[in-house]
């Protein structure tokens, strides 16, 4: 299962497969390697089995097996958890989502649904209710969060693709730790529909984890678009996604940063990783300088503290009214239950005064790109942490905020400014652990980050990777 979603639905069209083999072989792989790392919590296999038998072969994903994260995007039938003890047994999606809804139309067929972080509030993947989601690479190593699980199953051979959600990384960390390619689009390119308009003023979005850099885009070519009612409308691209990974990306001015902006130093790993990546920038012909935004990284972090907490404090307050159930301490882990009562303390004001710290900010970073096309960094301050790095006790409070901000301090800007961003594969430490590297673009331009991300991937394959949990599978 290690060719990608594009080579993988031609060999439908072509007739050398059937969607039932592709759906069949996805099944294999996930009843093997899922209990070793733990990325799938729920299945829906036969009803896959069904959906590959009548699978058309005109659509752009003929019958190509897919998992979407149990969080956000709701799938006609099944349950939703997002990670949480309060959710499980409570709740079965009664419609589609539009995001699903645009999935399944493009021929992507679901198989079930992947681990999170307990209301994705954390940058790994070890909610209480589920169980942690394991590294493919270092079964005792983090996958990331809060899309790990679907990460994990990517990395591990079980679908070529898998959806995630970014609220400060979610797409990006776990694409890092796992050896993926993450892109986190624009704001509003992917409609979250009909729920929300959107979550946590726009920090939220929706796009998926792939192993190329062409699913990437053509995935995004199939779900791109408003719907009526929603409250951002990127300007529409001039062409497809999958005819830009094609194109040649003009000569870029790109500024390069490896200091991360809240004072905190990087791992050598990382700074070699973007180093080594604005080498080979310029040796594709690209312009690449020392330069960052000017941030107030404290502020920011500050600020994105409050508007998450009111996230989280929403999220908990829009299911508690939906499933008619009073939230009760016991149901939830000790971060996500104190994070939920410092969103209640927090006054509407509060939460106000840091939307607007957060857009000042983003008028600060806009100012950048009009002398560079693209900032360059490591995607994380560090490689992938063990298990257990992110727990969180009232003794360690303090620690465990300071290790939120440090490790994805590169990752949360793009969420705050609604700028496209995308993780790449392109480095291994002598661990040989995935280290990735992130380009973030201006606002609604995804074409140009494809483009670049293609091109390196040309220079630089890294298709040929494998994590050992892989080693054994086939490629088909």
């Amino acid at each position: 299962m290690y060719l990608d979603a594009r080579a993988q639905a031609e060999l439908v069209r072509n007739g050398e497969l059937t969607a039932i083999d592709l759906v069949d072989a996805a099944i294999a792989r996930i009843e093997a390697v899922n209990p070793a790392i733990n990325a799938v919590i729920a299945t829906f296999f036969e009803r896959a089995r069904e959906q590959a038998a009548l699978a058309s072969t005109d659509t752009t994903f003929a019958g190509v097996p897919f998992l979407l994260k149990d969080i956000v995007a709701e799938y006609e039938g099944t349950p939703i958890a997002e990670g949480s003890a309060f959710l499980v047994g409570n709740y079965i999606s009664p419609q589609d989502s539009e995001l699903v809804r645009r999935y399944r139309q493009a021929g992507l067929i679901i198989l079930g649904k992947t681990n999170t972080a307990e209301f994705a509030l954390l940058p790994t993947t070890e909610p209480a209710q589920f169980g942690a989601s394991r590294n493919p690479w270092n079964t005792g190593l983090t996958t990331g969060g809060s899309s790990g699980g679907s990460a994990a199953a990517v990395a591990a051979g079980m679908v070529a693709a898998a959806h995630g959600n970014d609220g400060g990384g979610s797409i990006r960390v776990p694409s890092s730790c796992c050896g993926l390619v993450g892109l986190k689009p624009t704001r509003g390119r992917n409609s979250l529909g009909p729920y929300f308009g959107d979550v946590a003023n726009g920090l939220l979005c929706d796009h998926v984890m792939t192993r190329s850099v062409r699913d990437s885009a053509a995935i995004l070519d199939v779900t791109a678009g408003t719907a009526a009612g929603d409250p951002y409308w990127p300007r529409t691209p001039e062409r497809a996604y999958a005819d830009e990974v094609e194109r040649e990306p003009r000569r870029l001015r790109i500024g390069l940063s490896t200091l991360p902006p809240i004072g905190a130093t990087a791992h050598p790993d990382c700074i070699a990783a973007a180093e080594a990546t604005a080498r080979l920038c310029e040796e594709l012909g690209h312009d690449v300088v020392e330069a960052a935004p000017q941030i107030d990284g404290d502020r920011l972090f500050k600020a994105f503290g409050k508007v998450w907490a009111g996230f989280l404090c929403w999220a908990i307050k829009d299911w508690a009214i939906r499933i008619g159930r009073e939230p009760e301490e016991q149901y939830f882990e000790l971060a996500t239950w104190r994070t939920y009562l410092h969103g209640q303390r927090q006054s509407s004001g509060d939460y106000l005064l840091a939307v607007q710290t957060l857009q000042h900010i983003s008028r600060d970073v806009a100012q950048f790109y009009n002398d560079y096309d693209l900032w360059l960094t490591p995607t994380l301050a560090q490689p992938p942490m063990p298990l257990g790095y992110f727990d969180y006790t009232p003794d360690t409070r303090d620690q465990h905020i300071a290790r939120l901000g440090e490790y994805t301090c590169f990752t949360l800007i793009a969420n705050v400014t609604g700028q496209p961003g995308i993780s790449l594969p392109l480095h291994w430490n002598d661990d040989k652990l995935p280290i990735g590297v992130q380009f973030i673009g201006r606002y609604g331009d995804e074409a140009t980050l494809l483009q670049l991300g293609r091109q390196l991937e040309r220079a630089l394959p890294w298709s040929h990777r494998r994590p050992p949990l892989g080693n054994d599978a086939s490629e088909a």
